[in-house]
């Protein structure tokens, strides 16, 4: 029971930092702007992609033709003239203002992510402090595994690359010592009661 009620603080304290972090002090919208003409670029998008969600990559290479010279010659030309774009495409419209189905799954991640952390604090003496750090470091972990290649690879600003890190190394930090408390709360001799 312990385990369980501390994956769920946990993901409640991710959940509500996130949601902070995003409506409060708009760390997730970091260099998020909004394009010239709207309305004509989501008209091209949907007269020259496909109609499938999908990611596309601008300029595009198909790494079919990686060993063909000419063709990795006109397309290093072509991406040096050009410009870059990583764009996740969704052929059908949906009002993501709309958020009560992506609520309950980003607090649903949050909480099994905590519960990933908890099994971790439980495996030693747990404290606030521990907890703290434990915390810290999965939140470090996941944006370096992740985000710093998105920026590195597919080019994501800088800015939206470090709001991140904040996004996740504070809100686990916090809620890696929520967890880390709440597990050693009463704990005798170093040994958990799980």
């Amino acid at each position: 029971m312990r385990i369980a009620i501390a994956a769920l603080l946990g993901g409640l304290v991710m959940f509500l930092w996130g949601a902070f972090a995003h409506m409060v002090i708009p760390i997730g919208e970091m260099s998020m702007r909004a394009p010239v003409d709207e309305d004509k670029l989501m008209t091209a998008l949907h007269e020259n992609l496909p109609a499938e969600h999908a990611i596309f990559v601008l300029p595009y290479f198909d790494m079919g033709k990686a060993n063909d010279p000419k063709a990795k010659e006109a397309f290093s030309a072509k991406a040096k003239a050009s410009p870059f774009a990583f764009i996740v495409y969704s052929p059908y419209g949906r009002d993501y203002m709309e958020m009560g189905a992506n609520l309950f799954h980003q607090w649903l991640s949050d909480t099994l992510a905590a519960l990933l952390i908890t099994l971790i604090l439980i495996r030693g003496a747990v404290s606030a402090v521990r907890g703290l750090y434990v915390g810290l470091g999965f939140g470090v972990f996941a944006w370096l595994s992740l985000m710093v290649p998105f920026w590195n690879w597919y080019r994501f600003p800088a800015a939206f690359t470090v709001g991140t890190l904040i996004e996740q190394a504070f809100g686990w930090l916090l809620a890696g010592a929520l967890m880390g408390w709440w597990l050693g709360r009463g704990v005798k001799k170093g040994f958990a009661s799980r």
